[in-house]
């Protein structure tokens, strides 16, 4: 057995670069961090062959005093935290004082830095095998300026490991972006190789906060993009979440920050796909950036040394405040409020390109609803499908939902927009039906041009949110079984089932515990008649160890549901009447999530008026 001993300090911060300093992207990061914390209002970042031989960073903030330059290349050296209570409730984005000591034992860096405005400042530098600190005098305007060369260059099985120069670049702009959207009131600056590559003014107000967002995700993501601001319980959750219908193939619009540090955590990314869970097409992935602000006493940022993951005092509420924001939000998006936006946005650009289709855009959340009188004899049982069965009488029977009319809008008796202009009267957003196409389409005629209706989507949607309201409003029924089931399972699930037996009871289950790694299923769900419950009990207890609380039900019952709504939605090729068709559109304006099917397919879109006119180039 060899001799225990120290390892020596280089070897040490080496070990901690491992960690630390993963790529020039993770470099990058960490001096911009430490540039925020410092009270900068702008950062410069300038970087050559994606980052590998030189990222310079110039701020603004506070400074280094002299005396503190060579120590802060030391490691565990910080200005941030003093004791255990500053750990428990960090504020800033770091706080180990690891950063500058890792990257100096894999790097060459110089730091320079003044802490006034005479220009009187000083450079420390550390390189080399014992990275001994010289410290010099060096003009420097008020901030600090941090060069790092050669990355790797004493390490050269890690420089082993670098992709190429793109694909270094692509994680280091990534990296920016992500700092730029967490503080509106910075300014930004990157350059590569010497070439202008983004600059972002600061703004505090919300026109300037989403043109960043526009520069940084996109205009097209700002053009689908539901802006929210909610607060309860001492949270609060605002941003911009991305309509259903603005779906990506890939995670890669999705920013998520909790107190201003970007992180990438499990319990927020299963709650907002909660949230999504039945407006998202299959296999499909949402756009959001969003901010969680908490006290930052309930909130451990000390769990990864990249500070990417983070973990809650209280998960489950944090959880569920997440879910129940963004799944209300993107339920209040109507008809009337989108295209009270797309008025707005065609307003103020109307030059749009001959023949391009508006797309369902972005609105505010306190859009205006629309109610209308159902006209004599229910639309459902002209064309609801007799093979719904049971299932169907219950949706005809469901009351209808409940939705705020505006205060100055008056039904019309009339089903044609001439009439209502006769009557001087307000248009329903969605309008009147004209015409059916095919079979599949509706078309109707609104104040701004020609709605186009996807039949089959919108009624699917329209009787799965009025079969959901109708499941919600009665107690679950529950089926005992006449021979209970044995359900193997660990010892650690069994133990969880018998702690909660009023969820699982709530659930319309009853589990009785037969042995150290054994339940007995006495009863179930009568809707789960003949489904797969072994697999939705595991699933519950899952849920319940790692969030404490399951949706795994819901959505087994939303799926059923589903199921049943498709079913029993109206077919292609079935001729609607006109007043048929005036009622679906009615009961879209009065619908939750009305904008897409239950598979995230969008059931509607607009033609204006002035793009009917470009495609005909009438006034030109």
């Amino acid at each position: 057995m060899a001799k225990i001993k120290l390892l020596s300090p280089r070897l040490a911060n080496q070990i901690a670069a491992g960690e630390v300093v993963e790529r020039p992207s993770s470099v990058v990061k960490e001096l911009l961090e430490n540039s925020l914390d410092a009270g900068a209002t702008r950062l410069d970042v300038e970087v050559e062959d994606g980052g590998v031989k030189l990222m310079r960073v110039r701020d603004n903030g506070s400074g280094i005093d002299k005396e503190d330059l060579a120590m802060a290349l030391s490691r565990h050296a910080t200005s941030k935290i003093m004791d255990l209570d500053d750990l428990e409730a960090v504020a800033t984005l770091g706080f180990r004082g690891e950063a500058l000591a890792s990257i100096s034992s894999v790097a060459r860096l110089a730091l320079t830095s003044a802490t006034d405005e005479t220009g009187a400042g000083w450079q420390v530098m550390a390189e080399g095998r014992d990275m001994e600190a010289e410290l010099s005098p060096a003009p420097h305007p008020r901030g600090a300026t941090v060069e790092v060369r050669d990355l790797f260059f004493n390490t050269p099985a890690r420089r082993k490991f670098l992709r190429t120069e793109k694909t270094e670049y692509n994680h280091l702009e990534d990296v920016v972006k992500r700092l730029a959207l967490s503080r509106f009131d910075v300014a930004f600056t990157l350059r590569h190789n010497g070439r202008a590559i983004h600059n972002w003014r600061p703004g505090t107000g919300q026109a300037e906060r989403e043109r960043r967002v526009a520069q940084v995700c996109g205009p097209a993501f700002m053009d689908n993009a539901v802006h929210l601001d909610i607060e309860r319980a001492g949270l609060r959750l605002w941003g911009w979440v991305a309509l259903p219908t603005f779906s990506r193939s890939q995670a890669d619009l999705q920013h998520f920050y909790v107190n201003g540090r970007a992180i990438r955590d499990k319990l927020v990314s299963h709650a907002v796909r909660q949230a999504y869970q039945d407006v998202l097409y299959h296999g499909r992935h949402p756009a959001y950036v969003l901010y969680l602000e908490v006290d930052p006493a309930t909130v451990d940022v000390n769990v990864h040394p990249t500070k990417h993951e983070v973990r809650f005092r209280d998960g489950r509420t944090v959880h569920n405040f997440i879910f129940s924001s963004l799944h209300h939000a993107l339920a209040e998006v109507t008809p009337g409020a989108m295209l009270e936006r797309e008025r707005a946005e065609q307003a103020k650009a109307p030059d749009n390109a001959a023949g391009q289709m508006s797309q369902q855009s972005a609105m505010a959340l306190s859009g205006r609803s629309f109610e209308q009188p159902r006209p004599e004899g229910d639309w459902r049982a002209n064309y609801f499908p007799a093979a719904m069965g049971d299932a169907g009488a219950t949706v005809a029977e469901a009351p209808a939902q409940s939705y705020s009319p505006a205060a100055n809008y008056a039904a019309p008796a009339a089903t044609r927009l001439e009439d209502i202009d006769d009557a001087d009267g307000e248009v329903p957003p969605l309008g009147f039906a004209i015409a059916q196409l095919k079979g599949i389409y509706i078309l109707a005629e609104n104040a701004q041009g020609l709605i186009i209706v996807d039949m089959h989507a919108a009624h699917e949607r329209i009787t799965y949110e009025r079969m959901k309201t109708s499941f919600a409003e009665g107690r679950i029924q529950a089926q005992p079984l006449l021979v209970p089931a044995t359900l193997a399972v660990s010892e650690k699930e069994a133990a969880c089932a018998e702690d909660h037996p009023d969820t699982f009871a709530a659930l319309g289950f009853e589990l009785q515990r037969a042995g150290p790694e054994s339940l007995l299923i006495r009863q179930v769900p009568s809707i789960l008649h003949g489904a797969k419950v072994d697999q939705l009990v595991r699933d519950v207890l899952s849920d319940l160890i790692e969030h404490g609380a399951s949706e795994r039900l819901g959505q087994h019952v939303n799926e059923i549901l589903s199921t049943m709504a498709c079913h029993g939605s109206v077919r292609a090729n079935r001729r609607l009447t006109i007043p048929e068709m005036n009622a679906l559109l009615r009961d879209m304006e009065a619908t939750e999530r009305s904008g897409q099917c239950n598979h995230g397919r969008p059931t509607w879109t607009l033609q204006s008026l002035d793009e009917l006119d470009k495609l005909f180039m009438r006034g030109q």
